[in-house]
């Protein structure tokens, strides 16, 4: 069964009412076992303690220095834990779990039998309605309907996950009869909504508050000792972390063909000088030149800041607002 995707970029005021995008750069770590809570709850910063089958949990997994190898959505499904994430960031973090997992009843791999597909837009929840009777909600982010798993995502744009096995889950795609788009499109929601994306360039890069994650209730501080804890609490009670994550988007329509990719350098202006300012995690850049960016920069930084892509003297930037609260 073959999906037709769309090769347009529109830009995130253009989305359509509802459509499908396909993540096939998107994956899944399982961890199943007699130990898995117990041996996750050590590793990772969110309290998985506190995971049923019908919540969904946010979380980073840090090495001993408090350094994210990666970000993701917890939920359980069919009782085995998936960690939720870009398929760029599952390596070196499938590694690690693996490397103490060996001490623990528990097996932990990819989660290479199921796809995932994202209904996006301020109409997905009634397109979802055409097949489902009951959906996931704020109040119950995770609902199993059969084989298939539909988890909501909360922020400025109505989101839905669709995971399973790939022949059930792409005759539930065909039957919307919807457009579908690429991964870059979830790429440029997840931008808008400040949730950290890590490629290849950025894993082990930042400590958690870095990468917002107390902001979007990432980090349990109450949890006990995981891997990285003591630095995580120490940016956080000391105040020691001066660096936040940021959503950018250009001032105008920019004509100018620029490739950009993880590690790109955002500068600002300091008088008659350009100095670096931060780091891109990511970008989108739609088929009518707008420019949007995810990038870590001073947490003190402001709209009155005077902001450009390193070396594109007409890429002028201003901040997007972040749909949470640095300050949490």
């Amino acid at each position: 069964m073959t999906i037709s995707v769309e090769n347009t970029l529109p830009s995130y005021d253009n989305l359509p009412d509802a459509c499908i995008i396909s993540l096939a750069e998107y994956g899944a770590i399982a961890v199943h076992g007699a130990e898995q809570s117990k041996y996750l709850q050590g590793q990772v910063t969110c309290d998985v303690n506190t995971l049923t089958d019908n919540n969904l949990l946010l979380g980073g997994h840090c090495d001993a220095k408090g350094k994210v190898f990666s970000v993701f959505r917890l939920i359980n499904r069919q009782n085995i834990h998936l960690l939720l994430q870009p398929k760029t960031s599952i390596s070196q973090s499938l590694a690690e779990l693996k490397k103490f997992g060996v001490f623990a009843k528990v097996t932990i791999e990819q989660a290479t039998e199921l796809v995932f597909y994202a209904v996006a837009g301020k109409k997905a929840t009634e397109i979802l309605h055409q097949q489902f009777v009951e959906l996931p909600n704020s109040l119950t982010p995770v609902l199993q309907v059969g084989s298939t798993t539909i988890v909501y995502l909360a922020g400025k744009l109505k989101r839905y996950l669709i995971i399973d096995e790939a022949k059930a889950a792409e005759k539930i795609i065909n039957d919307f009869a919807l457009a579908t788009y690429s991964q870059a499109l979830w790429n440029l929601i997840e931008i808008n909504e400040g949730f950290p994306l890590l490629a290849p360039e950025t894993v082990a890069s930042y400590v958690p508050q870095m990468l917002n994650l107390q902001a979007i209730h990432g980090i349990s501080f109450t949890k006990g000792c995981y891997l990285g804890q003591e630095t995580v609490a120490r940016m956080q009670y000391l105040g020691k972390n001066k660096r936040a994550l940021f959503s950018l988007k250009s001032k105008s329509a920019n004509n100018e063909l620029i490739t950009l990719q993880a590690g790109d350098i955002i500068e600002q202006q300091l008088g008659a000088n350009w100095r670096k300012a931060g780091d891109i995690l990511a970008s989108y850049i739609s088929d009518d030149g707008i420019y949007y960016l995810q990038a870590v920069l001073a947490s003190d930084i402001d709209s009155t800041t005077n902001l450009r892509i390193k070396n594109h003297e007409n890429s002028a930037l201003s901040l997007v607002e972040l749909p949470y609260n640095l300050a949490e």
